[in-house]
């Protein structure tokens, strides 16, 4: 007998299907703002950047933001890119195989936003309670439609649920992320003679080495150890042509009792001062009180161990800006499947994030 499609599962379909790879999630934002404005919640679409689209909704009017919304659900639309011809099916495939929906975004985070749609859908239609739920752009490139989205547009909240893939356990924060653009300078000259020149990519290489070898972050009772990863590296244009100009990315995820300054001297000490260093993303470590949480985590079906994602979420701009919301990260995805080729979600997962989330605003 084949398992019934829920309407979770029907919206997760649809959203994977959807191309928001590194963009384009006013399609997506489109879709979410129908459903919810069908359950009666008021939307707001919000669009700093053309195709570039958040949604805001609230079971009160979202112009009128003075009361507080007991619960925010939140997740972010886009997802990373996907090279197809490295997968065994298409990306954009939206089909569920032996009970996994398959495809990018499937479990970070389309099967957690579906989750958080429907439980909300719900929760209006069935009325009581101050909900809202955020919807944003460009949250794996550093949290971009979170920072830019009108903050006019949120009401203040004392809980915020991000529905990040955690395969349904609640979670109490994240580490902090620090991405960093890293320069070097060389000197022109014919590949022949390339003793005339100075080598840009040799100089940033021996820095690459240097923050890849290094071994001695800090690490958190908590949140775990520091960590540092060369994700981009851009040099030269032929190879008979010595580079004059090297660029690199690094993305520190940083701890409790770290901070950015420390972070960017410690990397200035491992490349030296002949290597340009400029800050693109700095986001907050998210640390949540358990004692402020547990009924919550309670209600969602988890404890309330101090357990931390590693990975950032759009919690770390979003918490402040609702004035200081305890976090809880809960979605259905697997944290193994984040960014992986051939990815899925459990179907299972998606309903019961539903059911978690239902209890949550009922009780909340």
């Amino acid at each position: 007998m084949s398992r019934p499609v829920s309407a979770a599962l029907d919206l997760a379909r649809e959203l994977v299907r959807l191309d928001t790879r590194g963009g384009g999630e006013r399609a997506a934002a489109e879709v979410v703002a129908g459903r919810l404005d069908d359950a009666g919640l008021r939307v707001h679409l919000d669009e700093p950047a053309p195709g570039r689209a958040n949604v805001v909704a609230r079971t009160s009017d979202v112009a009128g933001t003075d009361r507080p919304a007991a619960v925010t659900l939140s997740g972010h639309l886009d997802t990373v890119p996907a090279i197809d011809d490295a997968w065994s099916f298409d990306p954009l495939a939206g089909d569920v195989v032996d009970g996994r929906l398959r495809g990018r975004g499937a479990s970070d985070m389309k099967g957690g936003v579906a989750a958080m749609v429907e439980a909300a859908c719900a929760r209006a239609r069935a009325g009581g309670g101050e909900l809202q739920v955020v919807f944003t752009f460009g949250e794996e490139t550093g949290c971009d439609g979170a920072r830019a989205l009108d903050r006019s547009l949120l009401a203040p909240s004392p809980l915020l649920v991000v529905g990040e893939m955690t395969g349904n356990r609640p979670l109490l924060g994240h580490k902090g992320a620090l991405w960093l653009r890293l320069t070097a300078r060389g000197v022109s000259a014919h590949g022949s003679r390339p003793e005339l020149g100075h080598n840009a990519l040799v100089d940033l290489a021996r820095a690459a080495l240097a923050v890849h070898a290094h071994a001695d972050w800090p690490t958190s009772d908590t949140h775990g150890p520091m960590t540092a990863n060369v994700g981009t590296f851009h040099a030269g244009v032929q190879p008979n042509l010595v580079p004059d100009h090297a660029e690199m990315a690094v993305d520190l995820r940083l701890v409790p009792g770290t901070d950015a300054d420390a972070a960017v001297a410690t990397v200035r000490g491992l490349v030296g001062d002949g290597v340009g260093i400029e800050r693109v993303v700095d986001l907050p470590v998210v640390d949540t009180d358990p004692g402020s949480v547990a009924r919550a985590c309670e209600l969602l079906g988890g404890d309330v161990a101090p357990v931390y994602a590693t990975y950032f979420t759009d919690a770390a701009v979003l918490a402040g800006a609702l004035g200081g919301a305890a976090t809880i990260i809960c979605g259905p995805g697997d944290p193994d499947q984040a960014h992986v080729t051939d990815e899925t979600c459990s179907v299972a997962l998606i309903d019961d994030a539903v059911k978690a989330y239902g209890r949550l605003l009922a009780g909340g």
